[in-house]
């Protein structure tokens, strides 16, 4: 059985960046909904281009998922936690974000 996919709060993930501290952020929203704002940190893969591009990703970083709500960044965290990445999913996703946005 697979792993239960971690959480963070947008709290935390903001503390963590006001702390500088070593994580990577990947926004798997469509591209309409990045252009309204994104996470300054975060680099944007869709979804639907997850499976395509993660072999790019670096096996050694922390990554934290975000979408909208949480569901999409959900479902990328189980795909990249499947291959071996470690992910955490950020609850309620930009719909809860109150850090700033670009």
């Amino acid at each position: 059985m697979a792993e239960e996919i971690q959480n963070i709060s947008p709290g935390e993930l903001e503390e963590m960046l006001r702390n500088n501290e070593d994580v990577s952020i990947i926004d798997v929203r469509e591209d309409d909904e990045v252009e309204a704002g994104k996470i300054p940190q975060a680099i944007h893969i869709r979804l639907r281009d997850i499976p395509e591009h993660y072999k790019e990703l670096d096996r050694s970083k922390d990554y934290v998922m975000v979408c909208r709500s949480g569901h999409r960044s959900g479902l990328a965290a189980e795909f990249l936690q499947e291959k071996g990445f470690h992910v955490k999913n950020m609850e309620g996703g930009m719909l809860q974000w109150h850090g700033d946005v670009e």
